[in-house]
């Protein structure tokens, strides 16, 4: 099979949400994937796990969630501008993945299924979105605030999202590492207890020697050993409950 993709920005929904998209080209029944950005925005290492999902047999989307704050300014100056407002709401936040989410199902050639995946903050957003909307499949890379609020330090207007993990409607996988701080071992622990006590199907795996975003490979946390066994986890996952046929071995 061909590993050729087609990737490019889109406008999707009523209100023309900025997205980067990327899927396989040429026919099949591939699943949906939405990526979340992390808090440092909507930037090259985003849209590059956006193709990569392509390459791998997944139509794939991350929609902009800066877009409205800071039309067509830089992912840096992007996140500067969002980070001095606090954050953006949860509930603004749903609705931009749900968008994003219909987009991939409208799709030609999608299977019917779609997952959502995060870093950073873009974990607890993967979590939260899963609470509100029909999702099959969610993965948290290091999902940071999901249980406690940031230091009002930090300026983040982020809350809890314990009360809403009742809702939790798919299976998710928790990627964490050993040495992070946000989130620290403790609270991925007290995380595991909760969707334990609700019942909730969670997969999780932490790394020895990896903190925070160790998945990006231009950051200094980078860890080559924890990132290639998580990409594995992750496409075993989204295989096993979104249908996925890899293109590549």
């Amino acid at each position: 099979m061909s590993d050729a993709i087609r990737a490019e920005t889109v406008y999707v929904g009523d209100e023309k949400i900025q997205a980067y998209q990327a899927r396989p080209v040429g026919p099949g029944a591939f699943p949906g994937v939405v990526v979340i950005h992390h808090l440092p925005g909507w930037d090259e290492s985003t849209k590059e796990m956006v193709r990569r999902f392509a390459v791998n047999g997944y139509l794939a989307i991350c929609p902009n969630l800066f877009w409205r704050e800071a039309p067509g300014a830089s992912p840096d100056d992007a996140s500067a501008f969002v980070r001095g407002q606090g954050g953006i709401p949860d509930e603004q936040i749903i609705q931009d993945v749900r968008t994003a989410a219909d987009a991939l199902r409208a799709m030609d050639g999608h299977n019917g299924k779609v997952g959502v995946i995060g870093h950073c903050s873009g974990g607890r957003q993967a979590l939260l979105v899963a609470t509100a909307m029909p999702l099959d499949a969610a993965v948290d890379c290091y999902g940071a605030f999901a249980l406690e609020p940031p230091a009002a330090s930090t300026g983040l207007k982020m809350t809890s999202i314990k009360d809403r993990l009742p809702d939790l409607g798919c299976p998710v996988l928790g990627l964490f590492g050993d040495d992070d701080r946000n989130p620290a071992p403790a609270e991925v622990e007290r995380l595991a207890g909760i969707l334990a006590e609700h019942g909730k199907q969670f997969e999780r795996h932490s790394y020895e020697g990896a903190g925070h975003g160790f998945f990006s490979p231009d950051r200094p946390g980078y860890r080559q050993q924890a990132a290639v066994d998580g990409w594995k986890r992750i496409f075993a996952f989204f295989d096993r409950h979104l249908g996925g046929k890899r293109l590549e071995a």
